[in-house]
């Protein structure tokens, strides 16, 4: 089973947090994951035993409590996480991205109050860009902040929260006008805003609400949610990094760590379902003989298997893209793209090597079927992936002429 999506290069340490992940996966999720799904339950004891691991502080650095691993080691984690169930690894996604946010971008007294919290597990992160009207269009928020004296009042209606409910620290993404003239362009008059709250549903904080869990296809145990501001009011400590109008940029870095996530997840969802059809394949027989001697499913296979094999590949090559401390916009769109498109290919096939049985609720098959397509939307579109890395090819090879 281990045969697939190998990575070289890895150091001792890697190696060992990746046995202590993968021994957690195979013991305490992939035995409750579809019964936990099928009731959309929040994963609490699994949750749990991650943050007795240390998984909450992979990648903060060992100064505020964390391991200080790379994005690499944490991307494999995920792998094997979705592996067992993609619910899981969207709960630890949301989180990293705020955390790496705030390693990135925060001032030095925010870095300090957070991310020893964040390590520990004890503040659970989230982010929010989406607003019910627009999608992928991020320019196009309307949710506004406006000073008055050493606070900042938010209003508005933001969409599509993982983490909404269960999330104690969410970096909110609104418009911030002051200080930057009209006519400016919408990228430049956006600000990050790190708002604490109390977890649960209804009013979380005055003026501050969470209205309840949005009831979706798949990706269930995850909350995830609206966000109401009315009148919430936030001193100007908490914008991240102390400075208004660097919100778009500060988010967008945050979104490419989250873009190699959903490759890992997209990696860990198609690895299982390859595991699932291998199994089934060789248990099933008809006309005499099991289903995998059968050329027709040896093809759909040894197709699967490469379409793994390619988008690990990729997956990793964004992680250490990042780690180098270059820019990966142009790797990590190609990796969540490919990830997500094999994915679905990988799981769709899996489904049909189990025939009718893949559409029962008793097989495993069923739950990856209705999670896979989430990774298609997830941190950008496909359709948005192909715009970011047609620009960035035509800034590589720009025609000189």
């Amino acid at each position: 089973m281990a045969r697939l999506a190998r990575t070289h290069g890895l150091t001792d340490v890697q190696q060992e947090i990746l046995a202590t992940v993968r021994d957690f996966v195979d013991k305490e999720i992939i035995p409750v994951a579809t019964e936990l799904e099928h009731r959309d339950e929040y994963p609490q004891e699994i949750v749990d035993g991650l943050k007795e691991l240390g998984v909450f502080g992979l990648m903060i650095p060992e100064e505020y409590g964390g391991l200080g691993e790379s994005l690499l080691t944490y991307a494999l984690c995920v792998e094997e996480i979705a592996r067992g169930w993609m619910s899981v690894s969207g709960i630890i996604n949301t989180h990293f991205i705020v955390a790496y946010m705030l390693k990135q971008h925060g001032t030095q007294e925010q870095k300090e109050y957070f991310l020893p919290r964040m390590a520990a597990g004890e503040t659970r992160g989230a982010f929010s860009m989406s607003e019910p009207g627009l999608g992928s269009d991020v320019s196009a928020i309307t949710s506004k902040a406006v000073k008055d004296g050493d606070e900042y009042v938010l209003n508005g209606q933001k969409m599509w929260l993982t983490n909404g409910g269960t999330s104690t620290l969410v970096a909110v993404l609104v418009r911030s006008d002051e200080g930057h003239p009209e006519g400016t362009a919408p990228h430049k008059s956006m600000t990050t805003f790190l708002v604490e709250k109390e977890p649960g549903f209804g009013e979380v904080r005055p003026g501050l609400t969470i209205p309840g869990k949005i009831d979706k296809m798949g990706y269930k145990g995850v909350d995830t949610t609206e966000l109401i501001m009315d009148g919430l009011r936030i001193p100007a400590n908490r914008v991240l990094g102390g400075t208004t109008g660097r919100g778009f940029y500060q988010m967008m870095d945050g979104v490419e760590v989250g873009r190699v996530n959903v490759a890992a997840r997209g990696c860990g969802v198609a690895q299982r379902a390859f595991e699932l059809g291998v199994s089934y394949a060789q248990q099933r027989h008809t006309f005499g003989k099991a289903i995998a001697e059968h050329q027709a499913i040896q093809f759909k296979l040894a197709e699967m298997a490469t379409k793994v094999e390619a988008a690990h590949a990729m997956m990793v090559n964004a992680a250490r893209k990042k780690d180098s401390g270059e820019r990966n916009d142009l790797e990590a769109g190609m990796a969540k793209y490919l990830a997500s498109e094999y994915c679905k290919e990988v799981v769709e096939d899996a489904f049909r090597i189990h025939g009718g049985y893949g559409f029962s609720k008793e097989y495993e098959i069923e739950r990856l079927y209705r999670e896979a397509p989430m990774l298609l939307i997830g941190e950008g579109t496909a359709e948005i992936q192909k715009m970011i890395i047609g620009r960035r090819l035509l800034e590589e090879y720009r025609f000189q002429g």
